[in-house]
């Protein structure tokens, strides 16, 4: 395949992440460009200074499509687990029908930190998992003694406050 040249190759990424309805990797985008991945990873960030809605998440790169058609809710929780109640508190969170779209956490020394995750059910979550496990990364919790806020999206408030009160009942919510 013949090597994309700079404004070339970033509008045929960019047509590709419009169009695709899942993640995809820095790795793929560069094979089908035929570049390395690091000059993926700066075309990504030229995209994204144009105000380009793409997200780089833990399965790949995802453009945020605006969706019109359906009002979406958001909501900010306080976590609190152990590193082993991870899966649970994600498992959770995507089965009340939920997308759990980020973690924060407030570093001591960096300030506030948000990781992109964009899970929206099981199999998402399996994957996010296994690329922890593959590289043997910690959660960013870790580096709070558990203690992180996800930010919270789902089509209606009734959602959002069922996965508030299974995580109530199951000891992962910080209470005020």
């Amino acid at each position: 395949m013949k090597k994309m040249l700079g404004e070339d190759r970033r509008h045929e990424l960019l047509h590709i992440l419009k169009t695709k309805n899942e993640p995809i990797t820095g790795t793929d985008l560069a094979k089908h460009a035929n570049v390395s991945r690091q000059v993926i990873v700066n075309d990504m960030n030229l995209l994204k200074a144009r105000n380009e809605p793409i997200v780089a998440t833990s399965q790949g790169y995802v453009y945020l499509k605006r969706e019109d058609k359906s009002e979406v809710f958001e909501r900010k929780i306080v976590c609190l687990h152990t590193a082993e109640q991870a899966e649970d508190e994600m498992l959770t969170i995507v089965d009340c029908g939920v997308t759990l779209k980020n973690v924060i956490i407030d570093h001591p020394v960096y300030g506030e930190i948000t990781a992109s995750m964009m899970l929206s059910n099981r199999h998402d979550v399996k994957s996010f998992l296994q690329r922890v496990n593959d590289t043997k990364a910690n959660y960013l919790s870790v580096l709070t003694d558990g203690t992180h806020l996800h930010e919270i999206s789902a089509s209606s408030i009734e959602l959002l406050d069922r996965t508030e009160q299974m995580l109530r009942e199951k000891g992962y919510l910080v209470e005020e």
